[in-house]
């Protein structure tokens, strides 16, 4: 014969349990930096001292230094969901090689829907991942 306190036990213990650890909200996604300078996790292209950075004001608005171009742009941001439009951008005098890619990490910033954040990183994910670091000093 099963005593109450054994049922109690094997019944009541698991639902408190559940109950207790399912009131526990899962780690949120730490929130996008806005208002932080972010840096490109990439290594310097030869003959130059240039990494790309992004900085995100407050409203999402964009102020690029790319490989060799600078300029502006807008993101759009809801969730870990992600939209960035380009804008007006500095034509400056490039090599051929950084023109090429101030193109491609254009469009792969255009291509990003996604972010994750994990720490200092930002991760914009679309045909191709960018990693950012955060300035945090």
């Amino acid at each position: 014969m099963i005593s109450v306190g054994r049922l109690l036990r094997g019944a009541v213990l698991p639902m408190l349990a559940s109950a207790v650890l399912g009131s526990i909200p899962a780690q949120a996604q730490e929130e996008f930096p806005f208002g932080f300078l972010m840096t490109l996790d990439a290594a310097r292209m030869p003959g130059s001292k240039r990494i790309p950075s992004i900085e995100v004001g407050d409203n999402g608005e964009v102020s690029l230094e790319l490989w060799c171009d600078g300029g502006k742009g807008q993101f759009s941001i809801a969730g870990n969901t992600i939209i960035f439009v380009p804008g007006a951008m500095e034509n400056r005098s490039c090599p051929p090689e950084r023109a090429q890619a101030d193109s491609d990490l254009l469009a792969a910033l255009g291509e990003a829907t996604t972010w994750r954040r994990q720490g200092d990183f930002v991760t914009l994910i679309g045909s191709r991942q960018l990693r950012f670091q955060i300035n945090t000093n």
